[in-house]
């Protein structure tokens, strides 16, 4: 069904480009780049999100995709019409643009991952509202390999952009890690038992021939060898190397360089030793002043680590 398509829930460096990428190498299933569509009503709402952001064409995900599917091929050329054609239908609603690419690549189930979407409760409550009926994957992380990700991500960020601070520097990454997650759970705990699935993205990595099948149970799709296998190499996307100009992202920066599958065991450090050996400052002095001036009271530093600690044993991180 066109409108049931699968939705993966995660905060950004929780690999979720090479899970997303890998479940789109099923056979019944297509796997999109970030299309962020759930950020605007319209497509001109989103459009201008991008401007703002540097991405002046729109999306990277969705200029590639609409490449890819309209001419076969992403070339700078495809991409230029691409533009041409997402600006000519800035007046469409997202959802119907995304109902536009899911039905291109039907009967395929649309795989979509835009870890922005996490970012707001309206957001997911907006892909929600588009697709009531839709399987929902909450893809996890170990919190400090995260946070330290996330923290390289938006400095080389900065540096490409020419910047030396920003909002994202108002609160650590774990606080980021921490709200986040508890958006994705706050929706999926919500949902009709089968709807939604939780799973670590240390364990698709590092046993994929373990949960790969588990996920394809739940969607209700093939589990043979031929579809595992072909599961198991990411590389093969369209999408899983870097677009060409003027869209060479869609993706993780990282696994585009390196898209192949690695599998083995991914150390997870002890999640309680680093918050009793590491000063974490949850927000900054400037948000803390912004929060009390409008009349907030906050919690201790020693609440918010005792919260954000239990909501890691939650999702399986000590």
């Amino acid at each position: 069904m066109t409108n049931r398509p699968l939705i993966i829930l995660s905060p950004p460096r929780s690999f979720s480009s090479v899970v997303s990428t890998m479940l789109g190498q099923h056979p019944e299933l297509y796997g999109f780049p970030e299309l962020h569509l759930f950020v605007g009503d319209t497509v001109r709402e989103v459009l201008d999100r991008e401007y703002k952001h540097g991405n002046y064409g729109g999306p990277p995900g969705v200029l590639r995709t609409l490449a890819q599917l309209h001419d076969g091929v992403q070339t700078s050329a495809t991409i230029l019409r691409a533009i041409g054609w997402l600006i000519g239908h800035q007046d469409w609603g997202s959802k119907a643009l995304l109902d536009y690419l899911l039905e291109k690549v039907a009967p395929r189930i649309g795989v979509e991952k835009s870890p922005v979407t996490c970012a707001r409760p309206l957001w997911i409550e907006r892909a929600y509202t588009s697709y009531p009926q839709a399987y929902y994957l909450h893809l996890t992380r170990h919190p400090v390999p995260t946070r330290q990700s996330m923290a390289e991500f938006f400095e080389n960020n900065r540096r490409r952009k020419g910047r030396t601070s920003g909002r994202d520097d108002m609160m650590d990454r774990l606080m980021s890690w921490y709200i986040m997650h508890n958006n994705i759970a706050s929706f999926t705990n919500g949902l009709p038992t089968g709807q939604t699935l939780r799973v670590r993205g240390e364990d698709i990595l590092s046993e994929p021939d373990t949960y790969l099948p588990q996920i394809c149970e739940w969607l209700g799709i093939r589990t043979d060898r031929e579809a595992i296998l072909a599961m198991k190499h990411p590389e093969l996307s369209p999408y899983a190397l870097p677009g060409p100009m003027p869209a060479p992202g869609g993706n993780d920066p990282k696994f585009m360089q390196s898209p192949a599958l690695r599998v083995g065991r991914i150390r997870e450090p002890s999640f309680d030793a680093f918050i009793e050996s590491t000063q974490v400052q949850w927000l900054s002095e400037a948000l803390r002043e912004e929060f009390e001036e409008i009349g907030l009271s906050l919690a201790t530093e020693r609440e918010v680590a005792d919260e954000v600690a239990d909501f890691a044993h939650h999702l399986g991180y000590f």
